[in-house]
C-alpha cells in the first residue's frame, strides 16, 4: 500500500471496475430488494441534497447486496419540463438568436432531444463519482418510449373513467414562462410593501350604522380591484350586519358588487371588511365558491389588463349578464403599471383612505424570477377524491411506513383535504396531452390520433389538432416505481421488484411526489409503491441557512471530493450575480469561511461526513470541520491497515491450520467486534446511519487503533514470546480489520475494497469473488463474545490512561520511565496486574510495577483511581520541585490577570446592555473555563509544593 491515503487514485479505478464487471445488476439470487432512485432534473447539477440522498440510498443498497438480496437500485433521470425547455430556449437564442416560435414546435423537440443526447448526462457522471451503485444497463428517463407508453396508458384510462377532465380554475400562473406551475415551484419571498387602504361606496343610498355612506377595504393589490365581485364581513360582525344582502358600486368601475357574510373576513384585521376577487386570489376563489360569486378575469397571460373582462361562473361557464367593460384607460398596462395608475386614479376621487407599510409575502416563478399571478385559465386535472381514499387506508393499515412515523401526520393533514391535481402546462417540452380536438371544440382522448377517429368512427377528412399542452413532471413522475420496470406490461422485473422496498426522500416532496405516487401506484398496480418511505431533513449551512445560489453559500459536493481553489469557488458563488454589492459581501464572505480554498477529501469521507448528520427527519447544518475530522479517520483506517500489512504479509496468519494462542487482547477484541458488528447492523435497520457510523468510528479508532493495534506490539515485537502467540495476534489483527472492511463498505466503498484487495488474502476469507461487494455482511459469533476478556481489558486501559493522566498532570516527559504502585483493590485487581505486566510495562513505559499491600506505606504520590483501586506515582526525584513550581506560578499568575479582564467586562453595565447575548453568554463561557483552569493548577502546585 501507498505510504499516503490518495482517494483521487483509486476512486475512478474502482468505480470504472465496478461498472465493467456488472456489479451493481441484480444478482438473481436471494429475496427481492427494490429502491427507485428519486429522478434528478436532467438539466441539473449534483448538490448537497442529492449528494446527501445518494449516500443513503448507496449505503442501504450496498449493505442489501451484501446481505445476499436480490438488489435492484434504478436509476434514471427527469424530463425536468420548465427547466429544459428554458435552457435550451437561452441556448438556441444564443446561438441562433431565434426563439422556439421562430423553430416551430417540431423543430424545437429536436433540439431538446439534441440537447440532451450531448449534454444532459452530466448528473450521471456525478452520481459515478459519488460510488453510487445503481443499475446503469437500467437507466430510465422519463421520456424515454417505454415510460411515454405508460404515461399515455394512465391519462387515457383516467379520463375514461372521469378522473381527468378539462376545467377553467385558478392556478400559479407564470407571466413570464405563460405556463401554469405547481406549488413546489412557487418561491414566497418576504418583503417589504405597502397596504393601500380604500373608500369602496355603498349602492342605494345605504349607509353604516354610524351614518357613512362607504366601506373601507384594504388590499396589497389595489390592481385587482378591476375584477372585485363581492366585499366580505365575517357573519358575527355587529357592525355590518345590517349591510349583508346589500351592495357597493365598484369605484372606477362602476359595477354593483354585493356584500357578503363570510367568515374569510377578519374581524380584528383593518376594519374588518375584505374584497373578494375570485379570478385573482386563491383565497378569494374558496370564498366565490361558497357564496356564488362570479369570476371576472382582467389580466391576460402576460398580466397586463384585458382590454374587456372575462366573465365565467364558478364551473367556468362564460357569464353573459354581466357588463365585461373595464376603463379604458387601463387598457394594455402592465399590471405594475395598471397598480400606479389606479391608486392615483382613487386617490383623485377622494376614495384613498391611507397607505400602510407592512412586511408582506409573494409568490416568485423559481424559474423565471417573475411574480406569479393567480390566473384564470382552461387547464386539465385529476379528480382526486377517489384516489385518496385507499391511498390513506394503505398508510393507516401499516402497507407503508413512514421513517419517523410522525411524517404519517403530514402526509394524512393533506391527504384529507386535497384539491383536484392540476396536471396541464403550457410548454412544449413533455408528455404531450393524448387529446384531440374538432373545430367545434369537441375532445377525444386516446392514445394516438389514430385510435381517437377509430374509437369514434370519425371521418377520414375530419380535421384533427392535438392539444397543445404537456403533463405536468409530477404526473410522470407519479408512475416511477411501475413505469420503470415495464408496466403497462407485466414484465418479469415488475414481478421481482415491485412493490420496491423504501425510498428515500426529502419531506418538502411528500405532497407533491410520495402522495401522488402512492394513489397512481395502487390504482394502476393494486400495490402499495414502497412499503417504507425514509423521510430525511434538508441540508443546511453550517449556520443552518438553506443552500441557495442567491445567498452565495452553496456547496458542490464535487468540490468538497476534488478540492477547489478560493478564487475559482468565489467566482462560481459570484460569477452570475447581477447586483455588484451582494457579490462583493458574498465573496469576502466566501474568503474568510474558506481562506485557503478547500482541500481534496475524497468522496468516502464525504459520504461519512453525511451518514454521522443522518438523524432521522432533522435538517442537518453541513460541518466542515466534520469532514476534515472524517477525512483524518480515513488516514486512520489507511495507516492502521499499512501496519497490519506490514506485520502480517509473508507471516504466519494461521491459515494452515497450526495452533494457535489468543492474547487476552485478541480476544477481548473480538470480543467488541461481535458487539460493534450487531450495534451497526441495528442501526442499519432502524434507518439511524448516525448511529451506524458512530458505532464503526468509534470502535475503529479508539479500540482497534488507539489500543489493540498498540496491545499487538509487545506480543509480535517480543522475541521471546511463542510462535502461537505471534500467530494468534496476526490471526486476529487480519480478520478483524478484514470484517471492518465489510461493515465499513456500505458508507466507506472505495477505501475498504482497496485496503480489502490487500487483507482479504491474509485473512483468508476470499469467496471465489474479486470484490469487497460480493462478499458478506458480517454477522455477530455469540462463541467469540468473552465477557471476561472485555472487563480485564477495561481495567488494564484504566490502569494505563490513569498514569497517562499523571504524567500530563504533573508535566512528566511522556518517554520518562516510572515506578507505579498499586493499592486498595480486590484479589481481581492483584491477578490482572500478575497478568497484564507486559502489556502494562510497554504501554504506560514502567520502569517497575508492584502491588502495595498496605496503603498507609504509600510515599507521597500523584494518584489516579481505578473503581477502588489507586494507581500511584511516587513524586521523589521525579521532578525539579522549585521549576515547576516557578512553572506552575507564572501559569496561574497568566490565569488571573485573563481571568480579571473578562471579570471587569461583564461588570460593565453598558456592555452587557448593549453587547448581542450571544457575546455575553460567550465571554461567561470563557470566564468559567479559566476558572476551572486555574483551580486545576493551583492543585496541582499544591501538590508539588508538598513533595
Amino acid at each position: 500500500m501507498d505510504k499516503t491515503y490518495q482517494p483521487e487514485q483509486i476512486e475512478s479505478r474502482w468505480y470504472q471496475r465496478w461498472e465493467t464487471d456488472g456489479r451493481f445488476a441484480p444478482s438473481g439470487e436471494g429475496s427481492p430488494f427494490s429502491i427507485m432512485i428519486p429522478p434528478p432534473n436532467v438539466t441539473g447539477s449534483l448538490h448537497m441534497g442529492h449528494a446527501f440522498q445518494d449516500t443513503i440510498m448507496d449505503t442501504l443498497t450496498r449493505w442489501r447486496r451484501m446481505q445476499g438480496r436480490n438488489t435492484l437500485w434504478q436509476v434514471g433521470t427527469d424530463h425536468a419540463g420548465i427547466a429544459t425547455q428554458m435552457l435550451v430556449e437561452r441556448k438556441v437564442a444564443a446561438e441562433e438568436g431565434k426563439s422556439r416560435h421562430d423553430l416551430g414546435r417540431e423543430a424545437f423537440i429536436d433540439k431538446v432531444w439534441e440537447w440532451k443526447h450531448e449534454s444532459g448526462g452530466h448528473i450521471t457522471r456525478q452520481l459515478r463519482r459519488m460510488g453510487a451503485s445503481v443499475d446503469w444497463s437500467r437507466e430510465r428517463f422519463t421520456m424515454d418510449s417505454g415510460f411515454y407508453k405508460a404515461v399515455q396508458e394512465v391519462f387515457v384510462r383516467l379520463y375514461e373513467e372521469d378522473l381527468i377532465y378539462r376545467g377553467k380554475r385558478l392556478v400559479n400562473w407564470d407571466p413570464t414562462l405563460h405556463t401554469a406551475i405547481s406549488d413546489l415551484e412557487v418561491e414566497n419571498r418576504d418583503q417589504q410593501g405597502s397596504f393601500w387602504h380604500f373608500r369602496y361606496p355603498l349602492a342605494d343610498g345605504v349607509t353604516t350604522d354610524d351614518g357613512k355612506d362607504y366601506l373601507v377595504v384594504a388590499t396589497t393589490r389595489p390592481e385587482t380591484l378591476l375584477g372585485d365581485t363581492g366585499v366580505a364581513v365575517n357573519p358575527e360582525d355587529p357592525r355590518y350586519a345590517s349591510l349583508v344582502g346589500k351592495f357597493i358600486t365598484l369605484p372606477l368601475v362602476g359595477r354593483r358588487i354585493p356584500i357578503v357574510a363570510d367568515e374569510h373576513a377578519d374581524m380584528e384585521k383593518g376594519s374588518g371588511c375584505v374584497k373578494i376577487t375570485p379570478a385573482h386570489d386563491f383565497n378569494d376563489y374558496e370564498v366565490g365558491r361558497r357564496q356564488n360569486l362570479p369570476l371576472i378575469n382582467v389580466f391576460t397571460q402576460d398580466a397586463a389588463v384585458l382590454g374587456q373582462a372575462e366573465a365565467f361562473d364558478i364551473q367556468g361557464r362564460p357569464l353573459t349578464d354581466i357588463d365585461p367593460s373595464l376603463p379604458e384607460a387601463y387598457a394594455g398596462l402592465d399590471r405594475f403599471e395598471a397598480r400606479q395608475r389606479i391608486v392615483a386614479d382613487m386617490e383623485a376621487a377622494g376614495l384613498l383612505e391611507q397607505i400602510e407599510t407592512v412586511n408582506n409575502t409573494l409568490p416568485f416563478g423559481d424559474r423565471s424570477g417573475d411574480i406569479i399571478e393567480p390566473l384564470l385559465t382552461d387547464q386539465w386535472f385529476v379528480a382526486v377524491e377517489s384516489l385518496a381514499k385507499p391511498a390513506i387506508e394503505a398508510v393507516e393499515k401499516g402497507d407503508i411506513q413512514f421513517v419517523p412515523k410522525n411524517y404519517e401526520n403530514m402526509y394524512f393533514a393533506w391527504m384529507r383535504d386535497l384539491q383536484d391535481w392540476c396536471i396541464s402546462r403550457q410548454l412544449w417540452w413533455g408528455h404531450r396531452i393524448p387529446a384531440w380536438y374538432d373545430a367545434d371544440g369537441n375532445v377525444y382522448v386516446a392514445r394516438s390520433e389514430a385510435e381517437a377517429r377509430e374509437r369514434h368512427g370519425l371521418p377520414a377528412d375530419l380535421e384533427l389538432t392535438q392539444d397543445e399542452d404537456v403533463l405536468d413532471t409530477w404526473f410522470s413522475s407519479g408512475l416511477w416505481t411501475f413505469g420503470t420496470l415495464g408496466w403497462p406490461e407485466q414484465t418479469e422485473e415488475l414481478k421481482t421488484f415491485h412493490p420496491s422496498s423504501v425510498l428515500v426522500t426529502g419531506f418538502d416532496i411528500i405532497f407533491f411526489w410520495v402522495a401522488r405516487m402512492i394513489m397512481l401506484t395502487l390504482k394502476f398496480t393494486g400495490e402499495v409503491p414502497f412499503k417504507q418511505v425514509y423521510v430525511h431533513g434538508l441540508v443546511r449551512d453550517g449556520q443552518g441557512q438553506k443552500m441557495s445560489k442567491s445567498k452565495g453559500n452553496v456547496l458542490d459536493p464535487i468540490d468538497l471530493i476534488d478540492g477547489i481553489e478560493l478564487d475559482t469557488l468565489v467566482e462560481k458563488r459570484t460569477g452570475n450575480m447581477m447586483q455588484p454589492q451582494k457579490a462583493k459581501a458574498i465573496a469576502k464572505a466566501t474568503r474568510s469561511e474558506f481562506p485557503e480554498g478547500v482541500e481534496p477529501h475524497g468522496t468516502d469521507a464525504l459520504r461519512f461526513t453525511f451518514l454521522s448528520q443522518a438523524t432521522t427527519g432533522r435538517d442537518i447544518k453541513f460541518d466542515m470541520g466534520r469532514l476534515d475530522g472524517y477525512r483524518n479517520f480515513c488516514n486512520k483506517l489507511w495507516n492502521a491497515s499499512r501496519y497490519v500489512l506490514m506485520n502480517a504479509e509473508g507471516e504466519d496468519t494461521g491459515l494452515g491450520g497450526e495452533p494457535v494462542t489468543l492474547s487476552l487482547a485478541d480476544r477481548w477484541i473480538l470480543s467488541r467486534l461481535q458487539q460493534t458488528v450487531t450495534q451497526v447492523t441495528r442501526a442499519m435497520e432502524e434507518f439511524r446511519f448516525d448511529h451506524a457510523s458512530q458505532a464503526f468510528y468509534d470502535f475503529v479508532w479508539n479500540e482497534y487503533c488507539d489500543w489493540y493495534l498498540e496491545l499487538s506490539k509487545p506480543v509480535l515485537w517480543d522475541d521471546n514470546a511463542c510462535l502461537d502467540a505471534k500467530r494468534g495476534t496476526r490471526r486476529t489483527l487480519v480478520r478483524v480489520l478484514e470484517t471492518l472492511l465489510r461493515l465499513a463498505h456500505p458508507m466507506m466503498p472505495y477505501i475498504s475494497e482497496e485496503i480489502w484487495q490487500r487483507v482479504a488474502p491474509l485473512a483468508g476469507t476470499f469467496q471465489g469473488d474479486d470484490s469487497i461487494m460480493a462478499q458478506p455482511w458480517p454477522t455477530a459469533d455469540e462463541a467469540l463474545l468473552d465477557e471476561g476478556a472485555i472487563r480485564d481489558i477495561e481495567w488494564l486501559k484504566g490502569v494505563i490512561v490513569a498514569v497517562r493522566n499523571i504524567r500530563a498532570e504533573m508535566n512528566i516527559a511522556p518517554g520518562k520511565p516510572l515506578d507505579v504502585l498499586l493499592t486498595k483493590g480486590g484479589t481481581a485487581d492483584r491477578d490482572r496486574l500478575e497478568a497484564n505486566r507486559l502489556f502494562l510495562a510497554k504501554l504506560a513505559k514502567l520502569e517497575s510495577l508492584s502491588w502495595l499491600d498496605d496503603p498507609q506505606q504509600a510515599p507521597l504520590a500523584a494518584t489516579q483511581l481505578v473503581g477502588e483501586m489507586e494507581v500511584l506515582v511516587p513524586m521523589a526525584d521525579l521532578i525539579d520541585k522549585e521549576t515547576e513550581l516557578a512553572r506552575l506560578d507564572k501559569e496561574i499568575d497568566k490565569q488571573d490577570k485573563l481571568i480579571g479582564g473578562i471579570e471587569k467586562k461583564l461588570s460593565n453595565e453598558g456592555f452587557v446592555a448593549k453587547a448581542p447575548a450571544a457575546v455575553v453568554e460567550k465571554e461567561r463561557g470563557k470566564l468559567t473555563d479559566l476558572q476551572i483552569s486555574r483551580r486545576l493548577l493551583a492543585e496541582q502546585r499544591d501538590k508539588i509544593a508538598a513533595l
